[in-house]
């Protein structure tokens, strides 16, 4: 879990570790507790 970090900078940390091409296992985890906490990616929302 990564509960010091506010949601909107756990969104950014993962968009910036895709840009950065950052390794999946590390990706994996960010994406883990953006799931856990229910959080959508304004990227993945519908139209």
């Amino acid at each position: 879990m990564l509960p010091l970090l506010s949601d909107e900078l756990l969104l950014e940390a993962y968009r910036h570790a895709l840009r950065l091409k950052l390794e999946q296992e590390f990706l994996s985890l960010l994406r883990a507790e953006i799931d856990r906490r229910k959080l959508v990616l304004p990227e993945e929302q519908p139209a």
